[in-house]
C-alpha cells in the first residue's frame, strides 16, 4: 500500500462532498499538472490511502482520510468543450490526462494544520513536500512514516 495527500479548496470539492456522494465515491478529475498526473496514473492502486487535505481556505489542513477506490483511466472532463476543465489538446485516442476515484474513510478528529505541520518541517516532516516552500502540487506522495506521524498529531491538541 502507498500513501498519498491530495489538496482540494473546501469552496469547490472538500471531504464533507465526498462523504455525500454516492458510495462515499467520486472521480478525482480536472488535475492538470503533468507530475501529478503520472503519479495517478502510474503508482496509484486501489486500496493506497489519501490524506485529504483542504487548501485555500481559514485554516488550510489535513481533514480526513479517503481511498483511491479505481486504477487510473482518461479524465473525460478533457474532452468536453462545456466542461470546466477542457483541455482541446487532449484526445480521447491517445488522453493526456488521467483521474483516478477516490473513496471516503473517515474525519480527522480535528483538522492538522498547515502551520502544525511546517513547525516539523526540519524533524518528522523533513522531505515531506507539502511544507517545502513553493510546493503547489495537488497531489503528492507521503512516506509510511510520515503518515504515521501526521495521524499521530490528529490526537495532539493544536500547538
Amino acid at each position: 500500500m502507498s500513501y498519498w495527500l491530495m489538496k482540494s479548496e473546501p469552496d469547490a470539492f472538500g471531504l464533507d462532498d465526498l462523504a455525500a456522494c454516492p458510495d462515499r465515491t467520486e472521480p478525482w478529475d480536472g488535475v492538470r499538472n503533468y507530475q501529478a498526473r503520472n503519479m495517478m496514473r502510474d503508482a496509484m492502486r486501489p486500496g493506497d490511502r489519501i490524506l485529504f487535505y483542504h487548501s485555500n481556505c481559514a485554516v488550510p489542513g489535513v481533514v480526513g482520510i479517503a481511498e483511491v477506490a479505481s486504477e487510473a483511466y482518461p479524465d473525460s472532463t478533457a474532452f468536453d468543450p462545456e466542461a470546466k476543465y477542457f483541455d482541446p489538446k487532449s484526445d480521447p485516442e491517445k488522453p493526456r490526462w488521467y483521474l483516478v476515484e477516490v473513496r471516503y474513510v473517515r474525519h480527522l478528529k480535528r483538522t492538522v494544520s498547515l502551520a502544525e505541520l511546517k513547525a516539523h518541517a526540519d524533524g518528522a516532516l523533513a522531505g515531506f513536500p507539502l511544507v517545502r516552500n513553493g510546493n503547489r502540487l495537488s497531489v503528492m506522495p507521503v512516506t509510511p512514516d510520515q503518515w504515521e506521524f501526521i495521524l499521530d498529531l490528529e490526537s495532539e491538541a493544536d500547538s
